[in-house]
């Protein structure tokens, strides 16, 4: 196993249910510690995720890994998943029924505030335009432009894909990030109408939306590493990865002191430029398509202060904000609100910085992202005097972005990587940057190398 995050454990894990102990897996991570965008740390004595904070419960996944590997008291609910808009100002609650930023209720979008009253009166000329029709992949932006106007674009999936991807949506796929709106637009006429039947579709009482862990989901790798019994390295980046007569070696450390490994069978999990650069020798074609995924970075600031900091104390999940507001927060989560285990007297609270094309803002130091932090949230939020604690993480290169053509660029590496035994590929450059997809593509991948072994199902 090439890489120690999410995706690699949990494929390793998915080995040993399948083949017990007839096999021996190693996972190798160039890091120095497992879980890749999985982490927690403390902050003001409070164990709180620096990196990815929650997963899908409505995705069965990452909840049920979470389980089998004896972390089922540990599961805890949203205490709300109410949140926010900043635009033009103020926070306004998102529309009740939208679906990815896009409304289905005409009557709750124009009581939110988010969009101008010219923008709300151009969203109901989608039930009168004729089809836009989409054959072939598109970007989100324009499909929802030419349906609904551009303020809809601007202030309502904006902020929601680039709080998920950290992207744009003229550049994000349509069928990628938004499938159902995809399937719909493909033989409805209206758009606000097609929104309303997905809307209605949701079960009311499919329960929460998001689940975490106790003490953050950034405990998920480790226990998924010990229950696989695998033999896992850190500190071991591997460099070079050829097929051998019986199955691959592996090149490993550095190259004063190369380590050669032997293995029969290798999963590669590693982000789409490091898989590219392993695969390049002897799948080409795969490593060509890695090597043309974007990846977008970000930095989390993550702040505690004292609850009588606030004129009044937060009261939703948090707030997304639009990237035609021109501020350098894109989001901020409201973590001790969302999750209430997390309170402890304090409000803890998680503010994203950075989305593609806005690297310049990550070159500021710690010190800079902090006070961007401190200064959104006494400008927005009306926070008084400087936080108890803070944590600024840096995600460089981290999120994937799943543009227009994404689709077909991971069936084209999956069709290189299907004709190479004993090979296969799984993590967040696929089919999902959630945890549940990621770890479902391990799922896939180590079904794979079973099949190859000839070992699942004895």
């Amino acid at each position: 196993m090439v890489g120690g995050g999410i995706s690699g454990l949990a494929a390793a894990w998915y080995l040993r249910q399948g083949a017990g102990e007839r096999v021996k897996v190693t996972v190798l991570e160039g890091s120095p510690r497992i879980g890749g965008k999985l982490y927690a740390s403390e902050v003001a004595g409070v164990s709180v995720d620096a990196g990815a904070e929650a997963m899908l419960a409505r995705r069965p996944e990452g909840r049920d890994l979470a389980r089998a590997v004896g972390l089922d008291d540990d599961l805890v609910f949203p205490g709300t998943t109410r949140s926010a808009v900043y635009s033009r100002g103020a926070l306004h609650h998102l529309p009740k029924g939208q679906v990815m930023g896009v409304p289905s209720d005409l009557a709750e979008l124009a009581k939110s505030g988010i969009i101008s009253p010219g923008g709300l009166l151009r969203v109901p000329l989608d039930q009168i335009l004729p089809a836009t029709l989409v054959r072939t992949d598109v970007s989100v932006a324009a499909y929802i432009r030419a349906r609904m106007g551009g303020e809809v674009v601007e202030r309502l999936v904006e902020p929601l894909l680039g709080g998920v991807y950290a992207g744009r949506a003229d550049l994000l796929s349509l069928e990628a990030t938004m499938p159902r709106v995809a399937a719909v637009a493909r033989s409805e006429r209206s758009l606000l109408s097609a929104a309303r039947r997905l809307a209605e579709e949701t079960p009311k009482d499919a329960g929460p939306v998001f689940t975490t862990l106790r003490n953050g989901v950034g405990g998920l790798p480790e226990a998924v590493a010990k229950a696989s019994g695998a033999d896992v390295r850190t500190g071991v980046t591997v460099r070079e990865l050829r097929r051998t007569a019986s199955g691959w070696r592996l090149v490993a450390g550095p190259v004063p002191r190369p380590e050669t490994i032997e293995a029969d069978a290798v999963i590669v999990a590693t982000p789409g430029p490091a898989s590219s650069r392993l695969l390049k020798a002897d799948v080409p074609r795969a490593a060509a398509e890695l090597a043309r995924i974007q990846y977008a970075s970000m930095a989390v600031v993550t702040l505690a202060y004292p609850v009588d900091a606030f004129p009044e104390p937060p009261a939703s999940s948090g707030y997304l904000v639009p990237p035609v507001e021109r501020r350098p927060v894109k989001a901020v989560t409201f973590s001790s609100v969302k999750w209430p285990h997390l309170a402890n007297d304090l409000v803890i609270l998680r503010c994203s910085i950075g989305r593609l094309g806005e690297e310049h803002l990550l070159q500021r130091d710690d010190t800079e992202l902090v006070s961007l932090a401190t200064a959104e949230m006494a400008d927005v939020m009306g926070a008084r005097g400087l936080p108890l604690d803070s944590r600024v993480t840096r995600w460089g290169g981290a999120l994937p972005q799943y543009n227009v053509g994404h689709l077909d660029r991971v069936a084209r590496v999956r069709a290189a990587v299907a004709v190479e035994p004993g090979l296969a590929v799984c993590g967040a450059a696929y089919d999902g940057i959630g945890i549940p997809a990621c770890i479902g593509t391990a799922r896939t991948a180590a079904a794979r190398i079973l099949d190859h072994l000839d070992l699942r199902g004895e």
